[in-house]
């Protein structure tokens, strides 16, 4: 699980910007939303351009030079903030693995290319790279000692390094760091606005429809839609010597993604990520503005689904209509402003209950950051 996150001088973060998981507080209630005392499913709020995409860009960095997954290129062209005369961007994360703390700390000029590395198993330093003051790294991972004093290119990770060269045998400190490659290779984001961009995971080609039919989901995917609420029947049609989704209206069958709707393109879309998430292929999900074109009730519907994956989530949202006790609990739902994000239960000095209206107290404007 992701515990705490920090990162500066990255687009739009100029200043030390922290998202700790770990701030929870001993509600009772929706318990479910809390595992090994991290928060499990947690929901961002802030007004627009004030960075909530930008945080799942940021926590994504890692994806481009740990691992070979699909990644998008765009969003890092202009890398470092623009009001700082630093010339680094630098990341920090915690991870609680099968037990283990682990923490990874890097510097990065641009998207590509490292200028530090350093990764923690238990407190322990196990790997550790500065370019500014030497080219070789150092590894205290047994089975690696023979890889110390190599030299690596500022575009390759030393972590991914020591891990494609070398044969570690099987202690706690090996599993450790095998596993937290597990982890960041199974990270996904992707956004409601658009069909098919996304940061972790295989590359995949084809078609959403195409994945449906091959995966023989055609009527579980109808069931999810008539769950919400989108009435409707589908069948598998022949077109051009290939098959294709079709809204089945009796004698007549029109192709589903002639008359689709916008918010059913986008239900579309989660429900085939839904389906790796479920068969445990998903470590953390990122969901930029999940619910752009849901309808309040839609909105919740998706939540208790990914609730109910086990997976751990984070969403960004402005509906304030699904900040409510009975979904989730005040120390998931979390207040973002451009220096600092923190969980309702830290914005009010108001003890939080669950018989509370949690969205009359944020439209009244009791909660803040400084």
């Amino acid at each position: 699980m992701l515990k705490k996150f920090k990162v500066c001088n990255f687009k739009s973060f100029e200043k030390e910007f922290v998202l700790d998981l770990s701030a929870t507080n001993g509600y009772t209630f929706s318990a479910e939303c809390i595992r090994n005392g991290i928060v499990n499913c947690a929901m961002v709020y802030g007004y627009n351009g004030i960075g909530k995409s930008n945080l799942g860009w940021a926590i994504f960095d890692i994806i481009e030079h740990l691992t070979d997954k699909s990644r998008i290129e765009f969003p890092y062209r202009h890398y470092l903030n623009a009001c700082s005369k630093n010339d680094m961007a630098e990341f920090s994360y915690e991870f609680l693995i099968n037990g283990f703390s682990v923490r990874y700390d890097y510097g990065k000029t641009d998207y590509k290319t490292l200028v530090y590395e350093s990764l923690w198993i238990n407190e322990k330093l196990v790997i550790s790279f500065d370019r500014r003051k030497d080219a070789t790294f150092e590894v205290a991972l047994q089975g690696a000692e023979t890889l110390r004093g190599i030299y690596i290119d500022s575009q390759l990770s030393v972590l991914k390094y020591v891990k494609n060269n070398t044969m570690l045998m099987s202690n706690a400190e090996n599993d450790a760091f095998h596993d937290f490659f597990t982890f960041v290779e199974h990270m996904l984001f992707f956004r409601s606005l658009e069909a098919r961009s996304y940061i972790g995971q295989d590359k995949k080609t084809g078609s959403l429809v195409a994945d449906i039919i091959k995966n023989d989901k055609v009527k579980d995917f109808e069931s999810f839609l008539n769950e919400a609420n989108v009435n409707c029947k589908l069948s598998v049609v022949e077109v051009m010597d290939d098959k294709d989704l079709a809204f089945d209206f009796g004698e007549k069958k029109i192709l589903f993604r002639d008359i689709m709707s916008t918010g059913t393109s986008s239900l579309m879309l989660f429900y085939c990520w839904c389906l790796e998430i479920m068969k445990s292929n998903v470590s953390l999900v990122f969901i930029d503005e999940f619910d752009a074109f849901y309808h309040h009730e839609l909105s919740k519907l998706v939540v208790k689904k990914l609730k109910e994956s086990g997976v751990q989530f984070m969403l960004t949202t402005h509906n304030t209509s699904i900040m409510s006790n009975d979904l989730m609990r005040p120390d998931c739902y979390f207040l973002m402003n451009r220096n600092k994000i923190l969980p309702l239960s830290k914005c009010t000095e108001k003890e939080l209950r669950e018989a509370h209206n949690i969205e009359k107290i944020y439209k009244a404007g009791a909660f803040y950051v400084e």
